[in-house]
């Protein structure tokens, strides 16, 4: 099948003419994020049984028409992976498609491993080596050759394939259902909206430092967050996260103050530090009561401990059944938080109900296990 290499408006409405009466498309994007804060989209991959296109965002002004056709009511968006390519349609619309598919987390609940890679899905399904050669192609570069569109449109061509075979197994297997919570949460803008209060989250050693000084980190988080977005930079162009650690654990009170911060150099001073000391003086004048508190979880009890292992077993064993790799039902955190009676995924969706409920049945005394010769035998 001729790949479409679109390049024009005049191009881009003779596709959308092409696509009109499709129900299903699938999707891939290649993009750019290494120096910015927003990806950067700078190719649209698009296929049906019938059509292969690269839709090139760099050179036309204005891609409704295309998004038109994705938005319709009617139509399922097919990705693999979807949420980065969502999180791009997001950019463009400021709202999402409601339909889509995920062939990642539809190989999830059919045996395939947990966030499974593109090409070792379509290696499993569909026995194709997929090529590698441009993986770290710069898709911003122009022009882009033959080989390097070819390479992208392998990202819908297999897609499209992979959708007819996944979705099929899903329904012979009574599992269709199972993913609407998943696919729903893909398509809700709260996903994708970015929340500077909560931006210090993000940063890795924040656990070791005291209430009073998560205040300042959270101003700090704030501070960084707007300035990224506002700049469109990385947050670490602005300030890297162990220097705001620093900041928020000596919490500096001057300019000089701020010279014995190790990794903060002159030329952030210069241009953020008295932004900095704004936010570290904002971050001191929160009340203690409303200090953020990072939540550790008591150490389970050895009893706790073994009824854990317990359940993973019992996990192990449903999901062998079920033929489903385990790691993509719950993790250990998952089941220690049942074990705690707190809130878990393997409390929602079709992980209750291919084993949530027995492990609820099993801690509420309702179910037994035993071995029998190397075997689970539940009773």
């Amino acid at each position: 099948m001729t790949i479409q290499f679109i390049d024009s408006s005049a191009g881009l409405k003779d596709l959308c003419e092409q696509l009109a009466e499709s129900t299903w498309l699938a999707i891939d994007t290649e993009f750019h994020r290494e120096k910015t804060y927003y990806p950067q989209l700078c190719l649209i991959q698009v296929a049906n049984d019938d059509v292969i296109a690269c839709v090139d965002p760099l050179k036309i002004d204005d891609l409704s028409p295309l998004m038109d056709v994705f938005y319709r009511t009617d139509m399922t968006l097919v990705f693999h992976a979807a949420r980065q390519d969502l999180e791009l349609l997001f950019l463009l619309r400021d709202a999402l498609p409601q339909q889509v598919f995920d062939t990642q987390l539809a190989a999830t609940v059919l045996g395939y491993g947990d966030q499974i890679g593109y090409g070792n899905l379509v290696k499993q399904c569909l026995n194709v080596d997929l090529d590698k050669a441009h993986a770290r192609t710069d898709w911003r570069q122009r022009p882009l050759s033959p080989e390097q569109i070819d390479y992208a449109a392998d990202d819908v061509r297999y897609l499209r394939e992979l959708y007819h075979q996944l979705e099929a197994k899903l329904v012979d297997t009574g599992r269709i259902n199972w993913l609407k919570e998943d696919f729903a949460t893909l398509s809700a803008t709260e996903t994708y909206q970015s929340n500077p209060e909560s931006s210090w989250l993000r940063i890795k050693g924040s656990g070791r430092l005291k209430s009073s000084q998560l205040a300042v980190l959270q101003q700090l988080g704030v501070w960084r967050e707007q300035r990224a977005i506002k700049q469109n930079l990385p947050r670490r162009w602005i300030i890297k996260d162990d220097v705001m650690l620093d900041l928020a654990r000596f919490s500096p009170s001057s300019l000089d103050a701020m010279n014995k911060i190790r990794g903060l150099e002159s030329r952030d001073i210069d241009r953020h530090g008295q932004a900095i000391l704004k936010a570290i003086e904002a971050g001191k004048a929160v009340p203690q009561e409303q200090w953020p508190v990072m939540k550790r979880p008591q150490p389970l009890s050895n009893q706790q401990d073994a009824l854990v292992d317990a359940l993973m077993g019992l996990l192990r064993k449903l999901c062998d059944e079920q033929t489903i790799t385990p790691v993509a039902v719950a993790t250990r955190k998952d089941i220690e938080a049942l074990v705690r009676d707190q809130d878990s995924p393997i409390k929602h969706g079709w992980r209750h109900e291919i084993v949530g409920q027995k492990l609820e049945q099993f801690l509420a005394g309702e179910l037994k296990i035993s071995a029998s010769q190397q075997q689970l035998e539940i009773q």
